[in-house]
C-alpha cells in the first residue's frame, strides 16, 4: 500500500523545522491556519505561526529534530485528520539528548489543485485535555 501523500508533506515540514527552513514551511500552511504552541497558546495565520516557529527553534537553541512515528489519515469532505506519533529530538538545558514522543492530531484541507494545506496542527493532540490551560 503505498503512504498517504499527506505522509510527504509532514516530512516536508519536519525536515524544514529540523533545517530552520521556514520560508520551505510555510508553503505547507493555508492562510488561516492555527498552530498550538503549547497548552493554553494558539496562534492564527502564516505570518504568525511563522514568528512561533522562528520563537521555538530559538527556543531550543536550533537543536530540535523533528521525525515522525507511526501515522494514520482520516479523510473527509475535502479534509483529513492525521493521529500521529511525532518524534522530538533536543538538548536539555544541560546539554544532555532527550527524545519525546507525542501523540499528535493534524487536520489537512484538500486545496482544487491537489495539495494538501495543514489548517490545524496540534502536536500535543489529546495530551491537550490533561493540561491546566
Amino acid at each position: 500500500m503505498c503512504p498517504h501523500p499527506i505522509r510527504q508533506v509532514i516530512e516536508s515540514c519536519d525536515s524544514a523545522i529540523s533545517a530552520k527552513d521556514f520560508d520551505s514551511l510555510m508553503q505547507h500552511y493555508a492562510e488561516d491556519a492555527a498552530l498550538v504552541v503549547k497548552p493554553g497558546m494558539v496562534v492564527k495565520g502564516k505570518n504568525n505561526i511563522r514568528k512561533a516557529f522562528i520563537a521555538i527553534a530559538d527556543y531550543f537553541q536550533g537543536e530540535l529534530v523533528v521525525e515522525q512515528g507511526e501515522m494514520q489519515v482520516i479523510e473527509g469532505a475535502g479534509n483529513a485528520l492525521v493521529i500521529m506519533e511525532t518524534l522530538l529530538h533536543f538538548l536539555d538545558e544541560q546539554g544532555d539528548s532527550v527524545e519525546t514522543t507525542r501523540r499528535a492530531t493534524y487536520v489537512f484541507r484538500q486545496e482544487p489543485d491537489g495539495r494538501w494545506l495543514c489548517t490545524i496542527d496540534n502536536s500535543y493532540g489529546t495530551s491537550l485535555l490533561d493540561s491546566d490551560a
